[in-house]
């Protein structure tokens, strides 16, 4: 049996514009400081333009993958797409995909950067943290949008 998947647009794209508030916000004035001095930055320290226009490009691109698979993951969820029965609610789809993408995904990459690349447990802590807020938000709208 194929699954049946429709893809909503409109919230693929809500939800990659909510993760780019999620980032600047997170990595801003809620834990910029922080995220900074675990990177080792200065506290004054002001990015080139042009590599700041290329970072904010390329998060596009990431959150617009992510949204897309997302509503794939959000839908393989759901009984109907299967043609196997009726769907529950629709917050138990969204915190399913979130939390499974998160716990299976991300968190086994940052843990790498602690175990390999000499990252700080802040620093794993600041940028999973972002990731699950940021999944959370995306899988919600993906799951309550059709």
């Amino acid at each position: 049996m194929q699954p049946l998947i429709h893809l909503n647009w409109f919230a693929i794209s809500v939800a990659v514009v909510a993760n780019i508030i999620i980032g600047f916000l997170w990595y801003g004035p809620l834990l910029g400081k922080a995220w900074m001095h675990e990177m080792g930055l200065a506290p004054d320290h002001k990015p080139d333009p042009a590599v700041m226009k290329r970072s904010m490009m390329l998060m596009i691109v990431s959150a617009f993958l992510t949204a897309y698979v997302l509503a794939h993951t959000v839908a393989v969820w759901r009984p109907s797409t299967w043609n196997a029965g009726t769907d529950g609610a629709d917050a138990i789809y969204g915190l399913s995909t979130a939390f499974f993408t998160w716990i299976g995904f991300f968190v086994p990459v940052l843990l790498a950067g602690v175990a390999w690349e000499n990252k700080s447990w802040k620093l794993f802590g600041i940028n999973a943290g972002y990731h699950f807020v940021a999944l959370l938000a995306a899988s919600m709208i993906l799951a309550y949008w059709r």
